[in-house]
């Protein structure tokens, strides 16, 4: 294992269209959402210790998740936790973390990944990962990881890509949003587009010179903080600086601004588990397409639909097709799995009307 290589999970989403199973207080990253008996920051924690060492893996997340993170996260000590005072996107997170790591290590070479994330075939993700953090070891490059499209998915934005550079890394020429599904289509008939999944590598000072660059006020609020990143004055600073900094995505600010762009297309079987709907297609099912998190269940007449239901509680369902049935607490959720989008502007309004410990 490379020394200089360090790992960044990004962990301080809400996860808010997981409700009602994703909360506020307890987020869809700290989860058992796939049944294996480990929250989905477990899974991605394990998977990366197969490419460095636990001391240089950093957990980037909300200063509300720190106990969370240390409870679930074996051989992660508080000082491995970058914790945000607000939310303020992903540009200053990543910038905070870039300068963190580089006051640590000069010549830290970086993973950024989320932290709930389903990857199926691990082995073949480790291997990109590996020639991606030997490319940026060697170039002042910002490389990502790329996923080969399987559909015209509109869910998702897009990297087009162009010239190879060395074998199986590619210049990225421009990143799309999401296209509507005609876009879509032609995307996937031209073969040279990604989706994005929003796992970054480069070395430390690679994305703090593209922070110069392309978000100076960014790039110069985190850099007044060196004197301070891992001493005791370091909390103080963030907690009164962070709040500050711009709201913006690392795509925006750097991404689709920054000239050394590459990508690697891979194949890893791969899901942001986004949504509902995104985790039935990712898990097992049985022989009527059924995704089922119960112990007492009476099933009949329902397929492709996705159930979870609280242990300790009996249920009775029958007639349902292509359906969301999540039991959690408080809430209740009984939707049609296709139309899933509005359930996020529902829930908003059910705070509103009945509080916000529902959400």
């Amino acid at each position: 294992m490379d020394k200089n290589n360090y790992v960044l999970i990004m962990a301080g989403g809400v996860g808010s269209r997981f409700w009602p199973k994703s909360r506020n207080h307890f987020p869809k990253q700290f989860l058992d959402i796939l049944g294996t008996g480990r929250s989905l920051l477990q899974i991605t924690y394990e998977r990366f210790l197969k490419l460095c060492p636990a001391s240089h893996i950093f957990i980037v997340t909300n200063s509300q998740y720190s106990d969370l993170v240390l409870e679930q996260l074996d051989g992660i000590s508080p000082e491995q936790l970058i914790c945000e005072p607000s939310r303020n996107n992903t540009a200053p997170c990543v910038a905070y973390a870039a300068f963190k790591l580089a006051a640590l290590n000069p010549e830290a070479n970086l993973v950024v990944a989320p932290s709930d994330h389903f990857i199926q075939y691990e082995a073949i993700f480790v291997e990109k990962i590996l020639t991606a953090l030997t490319y940026t070891a060697q170039h002042e490059a910002l490389v990502t990881l790329g996923i080969s499209p399987t559909r015209p998915d509109t869910g998702y934005g897009y990297i087009q890509y162009g010239q190879e550079s060395e074998k199986g890394i590619y210049k990225v020429e421009k990143f799309r949003e999401k296209p509507n599904l005609s876009t879509a289509m032609e995307y996937l008939k031209e073969g040279n587009y990604l989706w994005n999944a929003g796992i970054f590598i480069w070395k430390a000072k690679s994305i703090i010179h593209a922070l110069k660059k392309h978000a100076s006020s960014i790039h110069d609020l985190f850099e007044s903080g060196n004197a301070y990143y891992n001493h005791p004055e370091e909390r103080d600073f963030i907690d009164k600086k962070y709040p500050t900094a711009p709201n913006i995505s690392i795509d925006y600010a750097i991404m689709e601004q920054a000239d050394n762009i590459f990508t690697i297309p891979a194949d890893f079987g791969w899901s942001d588990l986004g949504t509902w709907a995104s985790l039935h297609e990712s898990a097992d099912k049985d022989g009527s397409g059924n995704v089922i998190s119960a112990k007492q269940i009476n099933l009949k007449e329902t397929q492709n639909s996705i159930i979870q239901i609280n242990s300790d509680k009996l249920a009775v369902i029958r007639g349902l097709d292509n359906f969301i049935v999540v039991d959690d607490g408080n809430a209740l959720l009984i939707y049609p799995k296709d139309q899933e989008q509005e359930i996020k502007e529902v829930v908003k309004t059910m705070a509103e009307t009945y509080g916000n410990h529902y959400v």
